[in-house]
């Protein structure tokens, strides 16, 4: 089953073995050439992680090399997702130059180095000279350096101006056709626009007094540049940001967390001292908001191995939750609940804009069996609740059966739940049929948001 993508010590209590260790990246981090000459390590790893992409349909989640420096693992990183947002126009401009597809890993080189020359300004010369030592470095790779060479000097000729004319990169056809029906193809055209722009960097603060969250907020802006405060108290900075080297962050006073991604907690609004579950809780920005609030969280997830986010998150914060690795469909609590976040798993469709593999690795089936899944998580949260009870029902998708449609259905399930009339949150739109939903084309804020829906419910 897919995971889901993330948006994102104290008192704990395990009920897992122990998680398995981490493995190791599909190659090592640095190539070295045969006369022992280092290569360019960062552009090495990812062309390491496009390869688990597009040929072993892992996330870049699932591949974060334990053994590589924090720097190359973020440039790395950074320029993988570069060539994953504009793999299509990649494509475009090498199609014609190559009789027939390379081997996978030059492959994802080629793809690389276009997008680094024509969309990040590269200096050609230096791109096309690292492509050709980083194939060398490659077995068997040697025999096809001239190719690389030949192609990455043709490719160049596409320059700025012809690169920017190539279409916005589209989404899966089915994927499409599913959000053009539920939000017109206007709509779509702006959310594929969206995701091609890639994501602001959003931060959740912890509480504190105003006079020391304004201070912390002119530091965050000295370091990274203007800073925006958005409706609802999110911090959003700019992206390319290095998040460990920010303000604040070893003192856990905030979290990387989406706007929208923030508004489920706000919707479900705990009280001080409120017991509420937060079920499927990985990797734990909402049950940070949760305990932020006061609220005395159970934070509940299937995943040991996601579960040392939140154990990770909660230290450094310093927050409190009582964390549980155990399946959300059997676990019993000790009574019935009085509030219940459900963050399910989903397609994670409205993340992509900060996750640009996920349209190559979901596929319809996945959503099949993700949305058999919500319904069975709902109809069990619902039956762990108290008469009088409340749950909210989020996921960070931008498709109608893991939204609007699920949450029809899940009324006509279960006639003792009702959907629960609240204030408008700070961001977003109603949904049509009840709820609330957000989009990465927005426009009530610059930068857009992350594609959530959400809605609370009340069992009589």
């Amino acid at each position: 089953m897919p995971r889901r993508a993330s948006h994102d010590g104290p008192e704990t209590l395990i009920e897992s073995t122990p998680p398995m260790p981490k493995q190791p990246p599909r190659q090592n981090a640095t190539a070295r050439l045969s006369g022992g000459q280092e290569t360019d390590p960062a552009r090495h790893l990812a062309v390491t992680m496009l390869t688990g992409v597009l040929q072993d349909r892992q996330t870049l989640d699932e591949q974060e090399p334990a053994n590589a420096p924090p720097d190359i693992r973020a440039r790395a990183r950074r320029l993988a997702l570069a060539t994953l947002r504009d793999l299509q126009r990649a494509d475009s401009v090498l199609s014609p130059l190559l009789r027939k597809a390379p081997p996978p890993r030059l492959h994802a080189l080629l793809r690389l180095s276009v997008v680094e020359m024509l969309a990040l300004n590269a200096p050609p010369h230096a791109v096309v000279h690292t492509a050709v030592a980083l194939a060398r470095a490659e077995r068997g790779g040697a025999a096809l350096a001239g190719m690389v060479n030949a192609v990455l000097r043709r490719a160049s000729a596409t320059g700025t101006e012809g690169w920017q004319a190539l279409p916005v990169p589209r989404l899966p056809g089915w994927m499409r056709r599913r959000l053009t029906q539920a939000h017109g193809s206007a709509c779509v055209a702006a959310i594929e626009a969206a995701h091609h722009a890639g994501a602001p960097l959003d931060l959740t603060l912890a509480p504190m007094p105003h006079s020391d969250r304004q201070a912390l907020v002119q530091a965050l802006s000295a370091v990274a540049g203007p800073v925006q405060e958005l409706p609802g108290g999110t911090v959003r900075l700019g992206a390319g940001v290095k998040v460990s080297a920010l303000p604040g962050h070893a003192e856990g006073r905030w979290w990387v967390q989406d706007a929208a991604a923030a508004l489920p907690v706000a919707l479900l609004a705990p009280r001080p001292g409120e017991p509420v579950l937060d079920l499927c809780a990985a990797p734990g920005g909402k049950t940070m908001q949760l305990a932020a609030a006061g609220a005395r969280v159970t934070a509940l997830d299937r995943s040991s191995t996601r579960l040392e986010r939140v154990h990770a998150n909660l230290a450094r914060t310093g927050l409190r939750a009582t964390v549980i690795c155990a399946d959300a469909l059997t676990w019993e609590p000790a009574e019935p609940v009085d509030a219940i976040l459900l963050d399910a798993p989903c397609t994670a469709t409205g993340t992509i804009r900060r996750h640009p593999e996920l349209p190559l690795l979901r596929k319809p089936a996945d959503l099949e069996s993700l949305a058999a899944l919500q319904a069975q998580l709902i109809d069990r949260a619902a039956a762990l609740l108290r008469p009088g009870g409340r749950m909210v029902y989020c996921t960070c998708s931008l498709l109608p059966e893991e939204g609007e449609a699920q949450l029809a259905a899940a009324l006509a399930r279960n006639p003792g739940l009702r959907l629960a009339q609240t204030q408008p949150l700070p961001l977003g739109t109603p949904a049509p049929g009840g709820g609330w939903r957000t989009r990465p084309d927005d426009t009530c804020v610059a930068g857009g948001l992350d594609g959530f829906f959400m809605a609370m419910l009340v069992r009589d």
